[in-house]
């Protein structure tokens, strides 16, 4: 729920837009998939793990962008001259200025890295680009933005609970998902039985798992 209601309505992503996810675990596949749900144009994943790139197909990805791939290219040969670079900003994040005509509509942080969100952040469009942080700073650091990017326009703002109201939203959601217009089946990448309920965690810490089913002894 946190990552569809991230696009659907802290972001409010509008039809024809261009979104960037920074971090396609569970929450930031939701997000692609609410991006998705809510009429987006180009969804650009970002994350080291390769293979989350065929998983987020499924929920509305239309580009992968791995991070450290790309620095083993030259700068020419993923970047045309029209964008124009700044010194200290990662590389990948021209390639999503390329991709996205100058910058993304939308930016959704999903991991908990203040640095991550910063590059987000720089990765939107000056004028309205938009950067909803979903992650939680996992080492209390503090995230440093230029105000003179701020003034061109771009803002930024935090999300609890992807904006989402249980009492009223999270039937609408089950109802979305009856009528096969939310796609939830493939988050449900493993089964285990409880006994191997150590096995769910190791998948999960590896990065293989999405979401785990744990199924007591004689249910399944």
């Amino acid at each position: 729920g946190v990552g569809v209601g991230a696009a659907w309505k802290a972001a409010e992503v509008e039809e024809g837009s261009t979104v960037a996810i920074f971090g396609l675990g569970a929450v930031g596949l939701a997000v692609a998939e609410g991006a998705r749900m809510r009429g987006a144009s180009k969804i650009i994943g970002v994350d080291l793990n390769a293979d989350k790139f065929e998983l987020g197909k499924q929920f509305g990805l239309t580009d992968f962008i791995n991070p450290t791939t790309i620095g083993d290219k030259r700068v020419s040969e993923v970047i045309s001259s029209s964008i124009s670079m700044e010194m200290g900003l990662p590389t990948y994040i021209y390639v999503i200025k390329e991709m996205t005509d100058g910058g993304a509509d939308y930016c959704f942080e999903c991991i908990g890295l203040a640095s991550l969100m910063a590059e987000a952040f720089s990765s939107s469009r000056e004028g309205w680009g938009k950067t909803v942080i979903v992650g939680i700073e996992m080492h209390g650091s503090p995230l440093v933005v230029s105000p003179y990017e701020i003034i061109r326009g771009r803002s930024i703002c935090g999300t609890y609970f992807g904006g989402l109201k249980p009492k009223t939203h999270i039937s609408l959601l089950a109802k979305k998902y009856l009528d096969k217009e939310l796609n939830l089946d493939p988050f449900i990448t493993h089964e285990v039985g409880l006994k191997d309920i150590n096995r769910a965690f190791e998948l999960l810490a590896e990065g293989q798992s999405l979401r785990c089913l744990i199924w007591m002894d004689g249910c399944k």
